[in-house]
């Protein structure tokens, strides 16, 4: 179900450089809105607002835009005019196809004195004797009532039968009402039944608790023919279901409408958790696991992201993982991934580690060599191989020894030369060209 938020407004809201606050215009129209909420605050300075095609089953929260001129609520859930007072510069209301049934509501729009333009057609209270009669006399600053004009002869004659008319219009609202209350709560009981049989449903095991595309198992799928039998069952089933649903008759509601809303979303749902058929092969003349995904024929690579590591694969399709745990080692750096030009499959080839990888050893020329052996893969990772350095070959300083020797040895005093008798003598000449003594 769709809410208004700031970041919906805002992306509706290009052509004013997406702001909000100064924003004359807006349109939310099929965004499967069920509350008007925000918008009051948000966009004070609204003149055209666009909310048909949603699921809103109260006018509210727009009282505050003084200066709304065009509101359209068409194709919505609403079942009474109200709340539209503070809306002062109204001129053109469309309500059409909404299940008004209280037509009295209308008399809340008497305060909107700039208000020419009402449309109500599509409406249960349309089809009540008197309608037009009604609407014209109680409204009378209208001049256009379900797109036809409204002559003054007309409205002269509407209020002159207005009395009649009101007590024509007042019985069959009850009519209604009480009618519309029974629709209430069989709608109520068919949900809580239809509640109680989807909790009964979830007792069944199956694949729901599990997350889509995920492969918990760590057995080696060699073909899936009992999955593939098992998707096409719940396609099937699913099929079934849908074809039930939209033959089945029901009234048109607000009920209805949400009901068949749920459904659709249930779809959407459904076709998102349905799981990608897989194969796993061991080709064992080329040496390598082959694993090719039925991803969707006409996904756009970028959406697909591919992770291979040396004992498990993962394929990321959509934000969705795929994950699987392979029968034997791999080499990813030698793995590869690409899709079928004619089915859109992926396939990813992963080479096989042919045996056990030693440490290497360095030998006196700088070349390594590559031991090998054939132990199996589960005695490999059991065994936890530490790689050691050869002290003779690398030699590293004590570090201790050297702070020790800093600490404890005498440092170095240079003797000052003494001074002679002779220097001391005021006849002494130093003459610059005869060395001096060491």
């Amino acid at each position: 179900m769709g809410r208004i938020t700031e970041d919906l407004i805002r992306r509706n809201a290009e052509h004013n450089d997406c702001v909000i606050f100064s924003l004359e215009e807006l349109s939310l129209h099929q965004q499967e809105i069920e509350r008007l909420e925000h918008i009051d605050k948000w966009c004070r300075d609204l003149k055209i607002l666009y909310l048909q095609n949603n699921l809103i089953g109260k006018i509210e929260n727009v009282s505050k835009l003084k200066k709304l001129e065009y509101l359209n609520l068409a194709l919505n859930n609403i079942e009474k005019i109200e709340n539209l007072e503070g809306c002062e510069g109204l001129k053109k209301l469309d309500l059409t196809v909404n299940f008004i049934g209280e037509l009295s509501s209308i008399k809340t729009l008497q305060h909107n004195i700039h208000l020419k333009e009402l449309f109500l057609m599509g409406n249960p209270c349309a089809d009540f004797d008197g309608y037009r009669q009604f609407v014209v006399a109680t409204l009378q600053q209208l001049k256009w009532l379900d797109g036809k004009e409204i002559e003054r002869s007309e409205r002269i004659q509407a209020l002159q039968n207005f009395p009649v008319i009101e007590q024509q219009i007042g019985e069959q609202e009850k009519a209604y009402c009480l009618k519309r209350a029974k629709d209430k709560e069989e709608a109520q009981r068919n949900l809580r039944e239809e509640e109680e049989n989807e909790a009964k449903g979830r007792n069944y095991p199956g694949f729901e608790g599990q997350s889509p595309f995920s492969v918990e198992s760590k057995e080696h799928v060699q073909a899936p023919e009992g999955q593939e039998g098992e998707c096409n069952q719940k396609k099937f089933k699913g099929s079934e279901d849908d074809l039930e649903f939209w033959n089945k008759p029901s009234l048109f509601t607000p009920e209805s409408r949400l009901e068949t809303l749920r459904h659709m979303e249930k779809q959407r749902k459904d076709q998102e958790k349905l799981r990608l058929d897989f194969s796993l092969k061991d080709d064992e003349k080329h040496n390598q696991i082959i694993l090719d995904l039925a991803v969707y024929r006409y996904m756009d690579t970028s959406l697909i992201d591919v992770d291979v590591q040396p004992n498990y694969v993962r394929v990321t399709v959509k934000g969705k993982p795929f994950q699987l745990v392979l029968p034997a080692e791999v080499k990813p750096d030698s793995s590869s991934a690409k899709r079928s030009q004619t089915t859109g499959h992926l396939v990813i080839c992963m080479p096989k580690v042919d045996g056990v990888i030693t440490r290497r050893q360095t030998s006196k020329f700088g070349e390594s060599t590559l031991d090998s052996s054939r132990e199996p893969a589960n005695q490999r990772n059991k065994q936890i191989e530490k790689l050691e350095v050869d002290p003779s070959k690398h030699s590293f300083p004590d570090v201790a020894n050297i702070v020790q020797e800093k600490t404890h040895r005498p440092r170095r005093i240079q003797s000052e030369p003494k001074i002679t008798a002779n220097e001391e003598d005021p006849d002494f000449e130093d003459n610059p060209e005869v060395p001096p003594l060491i």
